[in-house]
């Protein structure tokens, strides 16, 4: 993928994320300005509005990943992984032009994040 390209496609991406976190905020926020007397419906709108909060948050996450994408773009360094300095896969840059990790980097990152973190205090029973 040449950088105009991949420049175009960020650009894209940036403008439907605000688009739709945008979206999400409104609903969420409009979610809860009805009257509710009934319990449930309140339980219900409550869930509604959270839901609509964590997709935004997942939105918003993505398009921190965009923007950093096109400051790359900027500085010149993009296609670079941001770890290890090795050039990103073409495909995987085309799958997902905002990534900042080659692929082995990645599986570490996504391996790292799996791994359930220890408790202060608590040692092994090995």
């Amino acid at each position: 993928m040449d950088i105009n390209s991949a420049k175009t496609r960020l650009q894209d991406k940036e403008r439907e994320l605000l688009e739709w976190i945008g979206t999400l905020q409104q609903n969420a926020r409009e979610s809860g300005t009805a009257d509710v007397e009934d319990p449930i419906d309140s339980v219900i709108s409550s869930e509604g509005k959270a839901g609509s909060f964590r997709e935004a948050t997942i939105e918003h996450r993505t398009l921190v990943a965009v923007q950093e994408a096109l400051q790359r773009i900027e500085n010149g360094t993009y296609g670079t992984c941001i770890d290890c300095g090795r050039q990103i896969e073409p495909a995987r840059l085309e799958a997902v032009p905002w990534t900042p990790y080659c692929l082995a980097d990645q599986e570490k990152h996504d391996r790292e994040e799996s791994e359930p973190e220890a408790l202060p205090g608590l040692q092994s029973a090995e």
